[in-house]
C-alpha cells in the first residue's frame, strides 16, 4: 500500500526514532516477539528494521499511546485485515472512477 506522507507530521522521523530506539530500546514491543533492530528475526531469520506502527491507523495522531515499535512481521500481522480491506475495496474504488462509457 502506498503511504500518504502528507498525513504525517513534519517531525515524524524524530517521533519514530524516539519510539523505536529510546522508548523500545531497539526491540519490537509486541509481547513475546523478541526481535531486535539490526539482528536476525527469531522466526524469519531476516535482518530486522524496526518500524513505528500507528495502533489506531491514523498517522496524524502521534501520542505515545497510539504508537508502537514493531518488527515488520508484527506490523504486517497487525495491519493484515486493514490491508486486505484496502486491496479489495481500493480496486473497486478505482473501477468506479473509470469512465467505461466515454461520458464526461
Amino acid at each position: 500500500m502506498a503511504i500518504d506522507r502528507k498525513r504525517y507530521p513534519p517531525d515524524w522521523k524524530q517521533i519514530s526514532h524516539r519510539i523505536r530506539f529510546i522508548r523500545a530500546g531497539g526491540r519490537c514491543e509486541v509481547k513475546g516477539c523478541g526481535a531486535e533492530h539490526g539482528q536476525p528475526h527469531p522466526v524469519t531469520g531476516k535482518k530486522v528494521k524496526l518500524q513505528t506502527a500507528h495502533l489506531n491507523r491514523m498517522p496524524e495522531q502521534t501520542t505515545d499511546e497510539q504508537l508502537m515499535a514493531m518488527c515488520p512481521r508484527c506490523h504486517f500481522a497487525y495491519d493484515r485485515a486493514d490491508n486486505a480491506w484496502k486491496v479489495r475495496f481500493g480496486k473497486l474504488a478505482k473501477l468506479n472512477q473509470l469512465d467505461l462509457f466515454g461520458s464526461k
